[in-house]
């Protein structure tokens, strides 16, 4: 028998790095430009001049809503938000036996997917998909703002009825209504993480959509993805750093010591860009906004902290690493915003999952129109195994 080179595994590059796996109209990155779009438009433009509402509605129609689509899209976005009575009821104990926020979700998830009734994509036409991936997605601030306060013995909150996304997990997880320039702050950084490329956890919702299954199984797979400290667990570790670093002085020698035993700088270096973050470069806007828009030398404080130690660390950087462009990425000044905004640091990573389950439903409609299940192989590399024994003649 023949063997025809498409019948020969070709050998990945680790990670699969830089490889190309499928074609997609959602959007992509440049990381060598320190560029990267939704659909057909800047992501930076629209953090700047659009609602998340807005942009979620690009990713599953490919088009930016007029006046009228958008008030309705947000009006069927704050109906989804509504958790049902049994989630509701079972909810908050589930959240206190989960340790870690990120859990709660999962658990959440796989117990509102059960009770909607979702069924595999593989069974459904277009709309409904679309119904169960709008659904599922609506309810992560609330299952995540119930899930903290619950940890945190408080009552849920239900936000008041004129609220955006944003601003309504701001009051759902914080218990008031939040300033206006601090819930479009939070909107903003929510914009600009939607979607990035073949992440981890995008990918991984892609795997699972692949086999057919329901949105939410694709979902809980893709927060698990998101919970790994080198995917979705930098931000609260990035504001870490700057704890320990304290003050300006003190940042040449923590790099240096960071660098000489090896350990990962959080908040800095990024796989895919060569050149600066523009999530990063936008956030540190936000930030410097944020604390020029108050009278809370606090937060002046604490964004002086986060650019001077930037600086530094850049240059220390270059120094240690010749030859090597490492800049801040998202991770940084994202955790600056949301503390500014008065999020808990144990709520930034969920919050993150906030803004990316857009992208990953996205990403799961897109996969389910495809009808191949994303099956690679592995070269085996173990003990040597026996040779077949030839079947009788």
């Amino acid at each position: 028998m023949t063997t025809t080179t498409t019948d020969v595994p070709q050998e990945a590059p680790p990670g699969l790095k830089g490889l190309v796996v499928t074609r997609t109209a959602l959007g992509d990155v440049r990381g060598s430009e320190g560029f990267y779009h939704y659909r057909q438009h800047s992501a930076v433009e629209l953090a700047q001049r659009r609602s998340l509402e807005d942009v979620w509605f690009l990713l599953l129609e490919g088009r930016l809503p007029g006046a009228q689509e958008s008030q309705a899209f947000a009006a069927e976005v704050a109906a989804a938000r509504e958790l049902p009575a049994e989630v509701a009821a079972v909810l908050p104990g589930l959240a206190r036996a989960c340790a870690d926020p990120l859990a709660a979700l999962r658990a959440g998830l796989s117990l509102l997917g059960g009770v909607l009734g979702v069924q595999p994509v593989y069974d459904l036409d277009e709309p409904s998909r679309r119904r169960d991936a709008v659904r599922l997605a609506a309810a992560v601030p609330t299952l995540l703002a119930v899930a903290a306060r619950a940890r945190a013995g408080l009552d849920p909150v239900r936000p008041d009825d004129d609220l955006g996304h944003a601003a309504a997990y701001l009051m759902m997880l914080t218990g008031r209504r939040p300033e206006p320039r601090f819930a479009r702050a939070l909107e903003q950084y929510l914009v600009l993480t939607v979607d990035h490329g073949f992440n981890a956890s995008t990918f991984t919702s892609r795997v699972v959509a692949s086999t057919g299954a329901d949105v939410s199984s694709c979902l809980v797979a893709a927060v698990g993805a998101l919970s790994g400290p080198l995917h979705g667990g930098a931000p609260s570790r990035a504001l870490d750093a700057l704890d320990a670093i304290a003050t300006p002085d003190r940042a040449r020698d923590w790099i240096t010591e960071q660098v000489a035993s090896g350990r990962r700088v959080m908040g800095f270096g990024h796989p895919v860009y060569r050149t600066e973050d523009p999530r990063s470069r936008m956030l540190r806007a936000v930030a410097e906004e944020l604390a020029a828009g108050g009278d809370d030398p606090r937060a002046r404080a604490l964004v002086g902290l986060a650019t001077e130690v930037e600086r530094t660390v850049v240059g220390v950087l270059a120094e240690l690493k010749p030859g090597r462009e490492l800049h801040t990425n998202v991770e940084f000044y994202a955790g600056v915003v949301m503390e500014l905004c008065g999020l808990p640091r144990s709520a930034f990573t969920p919050t993150f999952a906030v803004a990316r389950v857009l992208g990953w439903t996205a990403n799961v409609l897109e996969q389910a129109r495809d009808p191949r299940i994303i099956r690679p192989s592995a070269r085996y590399v173990g003990p040597p195994a026996p040779q077949p024994v030839p079947s009788p003649a």
